[in-house]
């Protein structure tokens, strides 16, 4: 089998790999990563991955407006290849594209579980929230094979330390009794991302993700076990998935689930993200690029009052059926989003849903 750095990889001590000693992988180092071996899957869709080893595993983060100041990624890259996620252009720090090799080049750190418990176990952790799923999904296909996600929990449980997780997989169900043993002594969150259950919609821009739907029961099914989770609708897109027609089922769900929130999240377009969104684009909503040529003209999110638009109709509608209130009249399109065009093309021409 042909491996892309058979011909590169070297020792630390800079001999060649053959030699003998742990090779490393260009840009890998760098990331403090050490490859171990490169492998196929025949049932991952061609997907390599990228065993390493991780000199260490608790990453220090600016603090937004999320509430955490550390996260742990088991994984690099994501075989759920969303066309939106705002993680491709960390795969570029390993030597990778942003592009086909987030998708399909899977970085597994083999050993985070126990670099993550010699970290905790130093006096100077103060038990601060921990998040996982900020970069890539920590539930991706590969967590079935390797439970590194839950030797993580495992870990943090230990320590007594509070964790908060995303995902966009139904599997986060294979780890309760972790998350309720969590729930009993400290703060706890576990949320799916679902940003739409229009079928074309979630299979055109991401296709290798499990359904919607299914996700929207595993909140349920949490919510049952008394696990404090929620919903976030990331990204919303304009044009794509922002039509009250495609939200509202998310919003119906939710209140049935009893998620304690819904947290609606406008398309963020940094970096790479963005040629590979564009490229998409143009292949699958050509009648839309114009429209975001302008929205996004020189900026990777939409400006502050486009993006309360687009998140303020949806979160306070959801908050009205939490507590009891009257519904507001059903939602409109905010002002900023691209409205249906009258003479849309029909679905058999390459539309990605009935306008």
């Amino acid at each position: 089998m042909f491996v892309r750095w058979d011909g590169q990889r070297v020792t630390a001590d800079g001999r060649p790999a053959e030699t003998g000693g742990e090779p490393t992988l260009p840009g890998m180092e760098d990331a403090g990563l050490g490859a171990v071996r490169t492998f196929s899957a025949p049932e991952a869709m061609g997907t390599r991955f990228h065993e390493v080893r991780a000199k260490s595993a608790l990453n220090r983060v600016p603090e937004g407006p999320y509430g955490f100041g550390w996260t742990v990624n088991p994984y690099r890259g994501c075989s759920h290849a969303c066309v939106y996620c705002f993680a491709r252009p960390t795969h570029t720090y390993l030597g990778f594209n942003a592009g086909r090799d987030f998708e399909k080049e899977i970085v597994v750190k083999v050993n985070v579980p126990e670099v993550l418990r010699t970290e905790l176990s130093r006096p100077s952790w103060k038990r601060e929230l921990v998040a996982l799923g900020t970069n890539t999904d920590p539930y991706q296909w590969v967590e079935s094979r390797y439970r590194l996600t839950r030797e993580v929990l495992e870990a943090l449980d230990e320590a007594e330390t509070p964790v908060s997780v995303l995902t966009k997989s139904p599997l986060v169900l294979s780890d309760l009794p972790v998350f309720e043993r969590m729930n009993r002594a400290r703060p706890i969150g576990v949320n799916l991302s679902v940003p739409t259950v229009d079928e074309k919609a979630w299979r055109s821009t991401e296709p290798h993700t499990p359904s919607p739907r299914a996700r929207l029961e595993a909140v349920a099914e949490l919510r049952r076990r008394g696990i404090p989770s929620g919903i976030l609708i990331a990204p919303i897109m304009p044009g794509i998935n922002d039509r009250p027609d495609q939200i509202e089922p998310i919003l119906r769900a939710a209140s049935e689930a009893d998620a304690d929130f819904v947290t609606p999240i406008a398309l963020n377009l940094r970096k790479e993200t963005r040629t590979v969104f564009f490229d998409w684009l143009k292949g699958e909503r050509p009648d839309l690029v114009p429209e975001y040529e302008s929205l996004f003209s020189g900026r990777a999110r939409l400006p502050k009052a486009d993006q309360q638009r687009i998140t303020s109709a949806a979160r306070g509608r959801y908050r009205r059926r939490r507590t009891g209130e009257r519904d507001s009249p059903p939602m409109r399109p905010p002002g900023a989003i691209p409205k249906a065009k009258p003479a849309a093309k029909p679905a058999e021409q390459g539309s990605l849903f009935d306008q």
